[in-house]
């Protein structure tokens, strides 16, 4: 089914199409004759906007059907009510195998394909032949793959997308080369291993719910650093003559990551290495959150509202 675009919709279209339910509400008619019914009023959404819906008939039993959050097949038609409206005449759940989520959510501005392409190339530049062997016991992965280019980095801080724990990766990896080049000293192809894997743990402890980013039970019980360290151990086992000191190394430095205990770090790092993989960790992510931040818009005299996660607000600029 070829998807139709809210931002396309125009009065007297005929849509069949998927939308994300973003609000339900079940309201009764205030009409003396349809006393005691109630029709289903909704706001659907994809990534190119949103608009109110309504179903006037079988609003209880539609209702039923779906949680908001879920996506739903809609068969309609648009008209205007203090704007656009779609009137419901039917809908379905999507079926979950047939959810394309980029239609729907926020997605990373670069494609996976020319993201993979990136970081094919960041594993080419990884000299020691161990940690090669490992980067594509992953990397070669059909079905590692896919869920590493779907899953996001975080629910709501940064790269809170489709596709961003792959770009957020990139950037780690970029950093540390910028690292390397000024630091001779770190070991080039343990920090860019560090770079690629040290999140990887990600794609078990998120997953879409409807199109809401939860946390998985894993993840709740175990977190992300826990599971990826878990992941690259069990890789490594399947490894020919994996040298104990480099796992060793490796696993230092995912576990420590986030730099420090409070940030949920199980330790702090002590290796040059780890250091390095801490700090562009967090340039990274820290850029972002400001970016999308920054992305917002300005509401007051050129600053953006106040952003609760960067305890500021941000000067644009007045406008010319």
């Amino acid at each position: 089914m070829e998807k139709q675009f809210i931002q396309d919709l125009k009065i007297g279209d005929a849509v069949h199409s998927d939308f994300v339910v973003t609000e339900k509400a079940l309201n009764s008619f205030s009409q003396p004759n349809r006393a005691g019914e109630y029709y289903l009023r909704l706001q659907i959404a994809d990534a190119t906007g949103s608009m109110r819906a309504v179903a006037w008939e079988r609003g209880p039993e539609l209702a039923a059907l779906f949680e908001q959050g879920d996506v739903v097949r809609i068969r309609g038609e648009v008209t205007n009510y203090r704007g656009l409206q779609l009137i419901v005449y039917d809908l379905q759940p999507t079926p979950e195998k047939e959810i394309k989520r980029h239609y729907f959510l926020k997605t990373a501005p670069r494609s996976c394909a020319e993201m993979l392409t990136e970081l094919e190339a960041v594993i080419n530049s990884v000299t020691n032949p161990h940690l090669r062997l490992l980067l594509n016991s992953f990397f070669h992965d059909e079905f590692f793959v896919r869920r590493f280019c779907e899953a996001p980095a975080a629910r709501s801080v940064h790269h809170n997308y489709v596709g961003g724990l792959l770009e957020h990766s990139l950037e780690v990896a970029a950093l540390c080369r910028q690292f390397i080049a000024l630091q001779p000293a770190l070991d080039p192809s343990l920090l860019l291993s560090g770079a690629l894997l040290h999140d990887i743990g990600k794609i078990e402890e998120y997953e879409f719910r409807g199109m809401a980013i939860e946390l998985t039970t894993k993840g709740k019980l175990l977190g992300h650093i826990i599971i990826g360290k878990e992941m690259i151990d069990h890789n490594i086992e399947k490894l020919p003559a994996f040298p104990k000191e480099l796992q060793l190394a490796l696993g230092h430095m995912i576990l420590a990551h986030h730099g420090q205990q409070e940030w949920g770090s199980p330790q702090i790092p002590r290796t040059f290495e780890a250091f390095a993989l801490h700090h562009a960790d967090l340039v990274s992510a820290r850029l972002n959150q400001f970016a999308q931040a920054q992305g917002k818009g300005a509401k007051t005299n050129g600053w953006t509202d106040w952003d609760r996660l960067l305890a500021r607000d941000i000067y644009l600029g007045l406008a010319e």
